[in-house]
C-alpha cells in the first residue's frame, strides 16, 4: 500500500516502518524456517520471488504492511541498519469487496529473541489504530492456525472473539467490531505512539 510508504510509527517497544527492499534478505532468511512456514501457512519463496512479493505488497491498494523493529535496539545504536533491528511484521489485508471497512490483521514476531516481550501486542494495537484512523476500518478479523496458541491468546487479550473454526484449513477465525468505546480504548492504548516521516535506509530516530 503506497499510503504508508513514508510513515514511521514509533512505539515504546516497537517501531513500525514500511516494508522496503532493504528488509527483504532478512525476511527471506526468516521464512526458510519450517516453524514459521507452518505458523503463517506460507510456502518458501526464492529471494527473487521475495523481492517481487515486497514490491506487490508496497503497491497493492488492498495490503498494508509494516516491518516491526526492536525499538530499544533501533534507538540505542546510532547508524545501526534497520535490517539488524528487525523483529517481524504486521499486516492488514482489505480483501472484502463487499465491506471496505473490514481488515484482516496478522502479526509475526519472527526473531526468537524478540518473542514473549510484548512486541506482537504493541504492533497489533498500533496497526489497528492506524487502520481505524487512516483507513476507516471498523471491523478486524484474524485467521490463525489452530496450533498457534500464543497468537490466538494475543488477539483474545485484545478483545477479539472466536467466531469460526475450520477443520479443513485448521485455522481459527477471530473478529472484533470497533464500537465507539472500543475505538476510545484503542486510541488510549496507542496514545504514546508518534507518527514520523520515514526515510528509507535511515535507522536513526527522526
Amino acid at each position: 500500500m503506497l499510503l504508508n510508504q513514508n510513515t514511521l510509527l514509533l512505539g515504546k517497544k516497537v517501531v513500525l516502518v514500511p516494508y522496503t527492499s532493504e528488509h527483504v534478505p532478512r525476511y527471506h532468511e526468516w521464512m526458510k524456517s519450517e516453524e514459521l512456514q507452518q505458523l503463517t501457512a506460507s510456502e518458501p519463496l526464492s529471494l527473487e520471488q521475495e523481492y517481487t512479493m515486497q514490491r506487490s505488497w508496497r503497491e497493492d491498494a488492498d495490503k498494508c504492511t509494516f516491518i516491526v523493529l526492536d525499538a530499544e535496539k533501533w534507538q540505542a545504536q546510532p547508524g545501526i541498519t534497520e535490517e539488524s533491528c528487525m523483529a517481524g511484521d504486521v499486516n492488514l489485508f482489505l480483501t472484502d469487496p463487499g465491506d471496505p471497512a473490514v481488515g484482516e490483521i496478522e502479526v509475526m514476531i519472527a526473531e526468537p529473541s524478540c518473542r514473549g516481550r510484548g512486541f506482537g501486542t504493541e504492533a497489533v494495537l498500533m496497526m489497528m489504530s492506524y487502520g481505524v484512523t487512516k483507513l476507516g476500518l471498523t471491523k478486524f478479523e484474524a485467521k490463525i492456525g489452530q496450533g498457534n496458541e500464543p497468537s490466538i491468546h494475543l488477539f483474545q487479550k485484545l478483545h477479539f472473539e472466536q467466531v469460526a473454526v475450520s477443520s479443513v484449513f485448521q485455522e481459527v477465525t477471530l473478529r472484533l467490531a470497533v464500537s465507539e468505546p472500543m475505538r476510545q480504548w484503542l486510541l488510549e492504548q496507542t496514545s504514546h505512539v508518534a507518527e514520523k516521516p520515514y526515510r528509507a535506509g535511515s535507522a536513526e530516530p527522526h
